[in-house]
């Protein structure tokens, strides 16, 4: 690979992971012994059919607005339990708060520094490696590779708040809508 830009697109990657439903959720919850209430439904319901990697402040102002006695912290407990269940990912990808992926398939991420909105990358990059003298025997099992730049909107100059971005950039979702706010 000469140029740094260039990457192949995974094999058989045709759509970016989802939040399961409600009710899969719901089902996976109680088979775990893990009470089920109505905040962690709407949480389920806020999350469903998003793509972006909304922070939990992000989950808890969509969520606000249903219901509004709410706790930030229950929300940070039910997306710990899903990202414990592998039904989400907890990342640091340097932005200043923990996002929640949806996506749990392997991918990368595109940051953008000015705006912080954050987009999955469905690609492989098979020349990767770890220099023999830096592995140390050390076994590598994953890579995930952070691209840093300015998104389409920050370099037009017409970046609205800090907001995540979707696989699809025309559909927004509550969190969405409570991140722009």
């Amino acid at each position: 690979m000469s140029n740094n830009n260039v990457c192949e697109q995974a094999p058989g990657v045709a759509t970016v992971g989802a939040v399961k439903s409600p009710d899969e959720l719901t089902q996976i919850f109680r088979a775990r012994g893990l009470k089920m209430t109505p905040q962690r439904q709407s949480i389920f319901r806020a999350l469903h059919g998003s793509g972006v990697h909304p922070t939990a402040e992000a989950v808890y102002a969509a969520v606000s607005v249903e219901m509004p006695t709410i706790s930030l912290r229950t929300v940070y407990q039910t997306l710990n339990d899903l990202a414990a269940m592998g039904e989400i990912q907890a990342i640091d990808l340097g932005t200043g708060s923990l996002r929640f992926d949806p996506n749990v398939d392997p991918h990368h991420h595109l940051v953008c520094e000015e705006c912080g909105r954050v987009r999955d990358v469905e690609a492989d990059f098979p020349g990767v490696t770890l220099p023999a003298e830096d592995a140390a025997g050390f076994e590598v099992t994953t890579t995930e590779i952070v691209f840093r730049g300015r998104c389409h909107d920050c370099v037009a100059g017409a970046a609205g708040d800090e907001a995540d971005v979707s696989a699809d950039p025309n559909q927004t979702s509550p969190i969405e809508e409570a991140s722009f706010g």
